[in-house]
């Protein structure tokens, strides 16, 4: 039995307690969770392993649970928590606040879209110290808090953690890889469909040309990063992936969407708007979240993602797009801006970057 200092029976009563009596307030567990999430990446990162073992064969990234850790990640507390190289670059709400206002003063639109920590979602599958009630409870009140101050100073955000919580074992498989940092293809057509409901809303959507493209399901294997690299061992992993296609016009074959850098909708970020979309490390192509938008909305978009930080290198890149061509933001509607939440406080800093050359 794993233990939080010297009380482990007393925080297994507390879940129990919370379980059986059926209570929807997640509030025993806080505390008794953050405690396990943090022994956990402490001792992971004492071991120089990148890669927690969890239950049921899940893996779990050591800097994501000491993100979910935490009980605050902006404001004063980010100086303290962030792993942010400089002082300055610890807090993301001021660069996600600029970043809003240079979009707004070019009369394009952003959605944000944090990815929810795995460990969200999967609790149950961390650790067997502390028992998990069904159904699974919020048990990240300071991203939700952070959300809610982001919404009310008019940033448009898509919290997806309640319908990923409901959806977490679709049909198709977990919304998550158990050995890879990255959700499931599974994930990404779950998370497409609720962010295309939110662009099809917007009123110059209809206006868009639009485009048919299919769609199927199939098996693949992978070996996920949590198990590479400073990871732990564990077998290839089997998903479900739903690939997108489009006819080549006069050939009759089919190919994968590419994106389009001429799209009205940019989708920024980091790896989790790469992967099953790029092919290589990123496992598959043709089944990534660009792919699943395409499908979902009938227009490719243009993607602007990086294999590291989706914080501050993401939009240099996008910096370099307009510097490239002085037209690129006439074209533009939305940037939806997709990253895994842990880059709140895991990543090298939350830099202003300008947009516009």
């Amino acid at each position: 039995m794993m233990r939080f200092g010297d009380a482990p029976i007393a925080c297994l009563l507390v879940a129990t307690l919370v379980s059986a009596c059926g209570r929807s307030d997640p509030g025993p567990l806080i505390e008794p969770f953050r405690s396990e999430l943090s022994r956990l990446a402490h001792d992971a990162e004492a071991d120089q392993r990148t890669a927690v073992n969890g239950l049921d064969g899940w893996l779990f990234f050591g800097p994501e649970l000491r993100h979910l850790s935490l009980n605050k990640v902006w404001g004063s507390n980010a100086v303290e928590v962030s792993r942010a190289r400089r002082p300055e670059d610890a807090d993301p709400l001021p660069a996600i606040l600029d970043f809003k206002q240079q979009l707004d003063t070019l009369g394009v639109e952003l959605l944000l879209v944090p990815v929810p920590p795995k460990a969200a979602i999967f609790p149950e599958k961390i650790s067997d110290a502390i028992e998990i009630p069904i159904p699974v409870p919020r048990l990240d009140p300071a991203l939700q808090q952070f959300y809610e101050q982001l919404q009310a100073s008019g940033v448009d955000l898509l919290d997806l953690t309640d319908h990923f919580i409901t959806e977490r074992f679709h049909a198709e498989g977990p919304l998550y890889c158990r050995t890879d940092t990255h959700w499931s293809g599974t994930g990404c057509t779950v998370a497409a469909a609720a962010i295309a409901a939110r662009v099809r809303a917007r009123p110059w959507y209809e206006a868009l040309e639009h485009q048919t493209f299919g769609a199927s399901w199939y098996s693949t294997t992978i070996t996920g990063d949590l198990t590479l690299n400073g990871g732990v061992r564990a077998d290839r992993e089997e998903l479900r992936l739903r690939g997108v296609v489009t006819a080549i016009a006069g050939t009759g074959a089919r190919s994968s969407v590419p994106p389009d850098p001429n799209s009205a909708v940019v989708l920024l970020g980091d790896s989790h708007n790469l992967v099953f979309h790029v092919g290589d490390d990123m496992h598959a192509s043709g089944a990534g979240l660009p792919d699943q938008l395409a499908f979902e909305l009938g227009l490719p978009v243009d993607v602007v993602a990086v294999r590291g930080s989706g914080a501050t290198p993401a939009r240099i890149n996008l910096l370099r797009r307009a510097q490239t061509d002085p037209t690129y933001w006439n074209k533009k509607r939305l940037v939806i801006w997709c990253f895994a939440a842990r880059e709140l406080t895991e990543s090298d800093g939350w830099r202003l970057v300008p947009i516009v050359p």
